[in-house]
């Protein structure tokens, strides 16, 4: 029971510190240093490809940044989310990638503390600027890893899109791009997937997808779109192999290995699901969860997509 509440315990204290350094610090500041800092951040935006670097300049002067410890408070949303994410930052500068997002909203401001108790002195008011990427006429992008080596990703186009422009897919897991192999296309014969096969991937390194939109018109490349994936969180596992039956002292045990897969062969990256159906009844079944390779299971997961059943296993009264 102490270890219960022990760590909820914690997890107020931390917050309780956190919420003093953020609103209380500013009592302890120093009276004599407090008129001297004159706090103030001017935001430039600078795009390259696939990112937005952010970056800002306050009007501390050489000797202040040595004597006190300077942060900054950096808090951005993009437009088609609601959540606001928010990190406390050393550097002046801060990487946003836009993968698919049209744009977002952000605003910093600067924080100086004493070096040797890291006591708030004093932080500036937030200075605030919005960004608009150029339109992104992709949405629901997903893809998924079938088969070990089958790479399969599809997207929407937006009704705005113009007529004349084709999407091109690559991506990488190096520096390497790989074109797609084979596209799916829709009824105005533009491409909306891709479909690979014979793909090896590396299962920690994020596979970086590209989209180009091309203007057929000159073929002149419009805009690219990037996502980021983990291999191992889109992969759909296989059934379990080797399943067989066992009779003992009139319980019967189901006995089977996990399949080949891109990431971990580990028991513990594995949940299995069983469902068992009597014959007997029309409607009677019963589904279990284990993770043990030795239960009544036939399905199995190790991510967000279930693998397939494997074949069923008869058992005679």
């Amino acid at each position: 029971m102490t270890r219960v509440i022990y760590v909820p315990v914690v997890l107020m204290l931390s917050f309780f510190q956190h919420k003093t350094l953020f609103s209380t610090g500013l009592a302890r500041r120093q009276p004599d240093v407090v008129d001297e800092l004159r706090l103030h951040n001017e935001l430039q935006v600078i795009k390259k490809e696939s990112q937005v670097i952010l970056c800002w300049n306050n009007n501390l002067t050489k000797e202040e940044t040595e004597k006190y410890s300077v942060k900054y408070i950096l808090s951005y949303t993009f437009f088609d989310t609601f959540q606001e994410r928010k990190e406390r930052l050393q550097e002046n500068k801060k990487r946003i990638r836009l993968e698919l997002h049209t744009g977002f909203k952000a605003k910093v401001k600067t924080q100086v503390f004493v070096k040797e108790t890291e006591d708030l002195i004093k932080e500036s008011g937030w200075t605030e600027c919005t960004y608009r990427s150029p339109p992104v006429y992709i949405q629901n992008l997903s893809c998924i890893i079938y088969n070990i080596s089958f790479f399969n990703c599809t997207w929407h186009i937006k009704a705005e899109d113009p007529a004349d422009v084709q999407y091109f897919f690559s991506y990488r897991q190096t520096e390497e791009y790989f074109e797609c192999q084979q596209y799916i296309k829709n009824a105005r014969n533009k491409n909306i997937g891709c479909h690979m096969k014979d793909v090896s991937f590396q299962p920690l390194r994020k596979i970086i997808l590209n989209i180009s939109v091309v203007d057929l018109r000159n073929n002149s490349r419009r805009l690219s779109y990037y996502k980021g994936f983990t291999p191992q969180k889109i992969e759909k596992l296989n059934p379990p192999i080797n399943v067989s039956v066992s009779l003992e002292n009139r319980s019967v045990k189901l006995h089977w290995k996990p399949p080949p897969t891109i990431g971990s062969g580990e028991k513990k990256c594995f949940k299995y699901q069983v469902k068992i159906t009597d014959s007997k009844e029309k409607n009677g079944s019963l589904l279990l969860d284990c993770k043990d390779t030795m239960c009544f299971a036939r399905k199995m997961l190790a991510n967000t997509y279930w693998a397939d059943s494997s074949l069923p296993c008869l058992i005679w009264n």
